[in-house]
């Protein structure tokens, strides 16, 4: 029993806080968008050590975005417009920056900023920005493979309670390069990939439709939310059960059984 419990926590000191250390301490988008979530099953993970069981890859959308990079790289380097751009009449270029290989790695480095008053560092991995050549601004994009029947319409995409998180997550990234000094825009774009349906044959092919979203971020609560996240991992008691944690209530459910 004590070698199963052993695995289910975490080993790496630099991934455990420690209220009591003058180190800046890592979060990362994703445990940003975890305490969000879940005060409870975050500070468990963050303090704790407790593990969060793992996920299976999504190797059919990885290979979509290495295939969009690698597209939008060569616009980068030749500082031409993708046709993405030119059909939706922006006027923009990819932005060629000398670390845009290391913005895209979340790992292993990402973007990121050293928040002051928390000593927190908030960092995450992009997926592209882009270049508005009229206000000279940064412009977020995030990448988003899918398949449905419905088509992609912007207004029902972001309304979808399922992509509220994806929201959050430009919100972040927009906050974390305003805080790196880049002069970044409100209007961020998923690029949404649709792997259509409706062809009558396999044929070993998967047909997409492009659809480019506009979503115009908030920033506003992401420092608030980075106050509060830095009071629960400073508290002593492990916050209470999240009766809308699915985490929660199977760890609540399974300590009644005998």
């Amino acid at each position: 029993m004590k070698d199963i419990i052993a695995k289910g926590f975490r080993t790496r000191k630099n991934s455990l806080y420690d209220k009591n250390s003058n180190k800046p301490f890592t979060i990362s988008r994703s445990k940003f968008s975890n305490f969000i979530d879940c005060p409870r099953c975050f500070y468990l993970d963050r303090v704790k050590g407790l593990k969060e069981p793992s996920m299976p890859g999504w190797a059919l959308n990885s290979a979509v975005d290495d295939l969009l990079k690698k597209e939008f790289d060569k616009h980068r380097k030749a500082k031409t417009p993708h046709p993405i751009m030119k059909e939706y009449q922006l006027n923009y270029i990819p932005f060629d920056h000398p670390d845009i290989d290391k913005w895209r790695q979340s790992l292993s480095s990402g973007i990121s900023y050293l928040d002051k008053d928390t000593n927190l560092i908030i960092k995450g991995g992009i997926d592209d920005v882009w270049f508005n050549i009229n206000t000279e601004e940064l412009v977020v994009v995030d990448y988003k493979a899918q398949s449905s029947s419905t088509p992609v319409e912007a207004i029902s995409y972001l309304e979808n309670k399922f992509h509220q998180g994806y929201k959050r997550q430009m919100d972040i990234y927009v906050h974390i390069l305003r805080n790196m000094d880049f002069k970044v825009s409100n209007t961020t774009y998923f690029l949404v990939c649709n792997g259509e349906k409706t062809n009558d044959f396999f044929e070993n092919r998967i047909d997409f439709k492009t659809v480019l979203v506009p979503y115009v971020s908030d920033t506003s609560w992401v420092t608030v939310k980075i106050n509060e996240m830095k009071k629960v991992l400073d508290n002593d008691e492990i916050p209470d059960y999240n009766i809308n944690c699915e985490s929660c209530v199977y760890l609540a459910s399974s300590s009644t059984l005998v």
